[in-house]
């Protein structure tokens, strides 16, 4: 049992309760019976990045402790959407778009867990047939005064910004599913914490033994500072080619790797304190230490020869100033140059190497623009057929003219 402990608390932000968790655990090696551990999706976006990987490395170390693991694919909650953190009402999804997208998210996580061990189950097979007099009755299980502790209600009532009366559902609903469920442990982010804790005093009204919510922190992205977001641009998403996943990878701030080791890798924890230790006694190099969670991360979504292909394209590439060996091309019509020239700034833009021209104007102040590997400083180039663009250590076009 304290084996089970050891593993479930890894990375694990805050558990309530632990004591209510170890009961769990005991009850479960005592009865030979796994815990039910549930982990909720609303399928609103379907490219998973590392940071939604969290939670379901979690259920995977679940599913190797023998537990069976319920993923809820929220095709009823879906409809309305999370509104956790949102400053306006979310923009309710169709059911096509929502089963669309949910199909998506099985192909993406069975990445990580084990799909014969893992159920899959739709929220809208017990929220559907809830007759009206149900749904009164669910909600006359909470308050209007503990729905607006939650921050993101809080805030929009002190602003006098609308709250839609479906918003209050949401969390109902997904505390609902833990009451259809019977579920022993819940996961989410720290985000849904509140949700969770629903969940829990639905079930104690309801009749049945609070589930222990277990919660991971949010990853922190490529930048270092803010949650990884594909909107934000510091992400490295699960469906990402080997190469564009270490090269992403490598660009981490050294101060994150050992938190990412523990949170979206599966090397064993022993291995990652003695990384940790070498890292602060300084017999590891953090580039090497780097290098190998590239390897790891790129090996758990395309396997370990892919791993290797990718390390050697960016120790060419990136040490030893080569080229890639494939290139992206950009057709650029003739009609935007003056006598072949143009601003390099823009043509940056239409290469997609920079989101704008200011951006393009920094990366050549800063040394970090060059045409067939040399650097370029003025702003104003000569465009030639077959050119190769590099912007910064990882972006290159070979243009095309048509």
């Amino acid at each position: 049992m304290t084996r089970q402990l050891q593993i479930i608390k890894r990375g694990a932000a805050e558990i309530i309760s632990e004591e209510e968790l170890v009961k769990k655990l005991q009850e479960s090696l005592k009865n030979n019976k796994p815990l039910r551990v549930k982990l909720g999706l609303d399928p609103t976006a379907p490219d998973i990045h590392l940071g939604h990987t969290v939670v379901l490395h979690k259920l995977r170390q679940f599913q190797e402790l023998g537990h069976e693991v319920i993923i809820i694919i929220g095709d009823f909650t879906g409809r309305i959407g999370d509104p956790t953190g949102k400053s306006e009402t979310r923009k309710q999804l169709t059911e096509e778009e929502v089963m669309a997208n949910a199909e998506t998210y099985k192909e993406q996580i069975f990445k990580i867990l084990d799909p014969e061990n893992t159920r899959v189950v739709f929220n809208s097979q017990w929220l559907a047939p809830l007759k009206f007099q149900d749904v009164i009755q669910l909600a006359g299980k909470y308050t209007v005064a503990r729905m607006l502790e939650r921050d993101d209600f809080a805030k929009r009532f002190r602003e006098g910004r609308p709250i839609s009366i479906h918003e209050f559902f949401y969390p109902l609903m997904q505390g609902y599913d833990s009451v259809a469920l019977h579920a022993d442990i819940e996961l989410g982010g720290t985000d849904q914490k509140f949700n969770l804790l629903v969940g829990r005093h639905l079930q104690k009204e309801y009749g049945q033994e609070a589930q222990v919510a277990l919660m991971m922190p949010i990853l922190e992205g490529l930048d270092g500072v803010n949650k990884m977001s594909k909107s934000l641009g510091n992400y490295i998403g699960i469906n990402e080619p080997p190469g564009e996943m270490y090269g992403k990878t490598m660009s981490l701030p050294d101060e994150l790797m050992v938190r990412y080791f523990e949170l979206v890798t599966t090397v064993p924890l022993e291995e990652i304190k003695e990384i940790e230790r070498g890292l602060r006694e300084g017999y590891l190099h953090p580039r090497d230490v780097k290098m190998r969670l590239a390897r790891e991360i790129v090996g758990l979504y395309h396997g370990t020869e892919a791993a290797r292909v990718a390390e050697e394209e960016f120790k060419r590439v990136f040490q030893q100033g080569d080229l890639p060996d494939e290139i992206p091309l950009v057709e650029l019509d003739k009609s935007v140059l003056s006598e072949g020239k143009i601003w390099l700034p823009k043509l940056l833009v239409l290469a997609g190497l920079a989101p704008s021209s200011s951006e393009g104007r920094r990366l050549i102040k800063q040394r970090a623009v060059k045409i067939d590997q040399k650097v370029v400083e003025e702003e104003e180039v000569m465009v030639e057929d077959g050119m190769i663009l590099r912007a910064g250590k990882r972006k290159f076009a070979r243009i095309k003219l048509v």
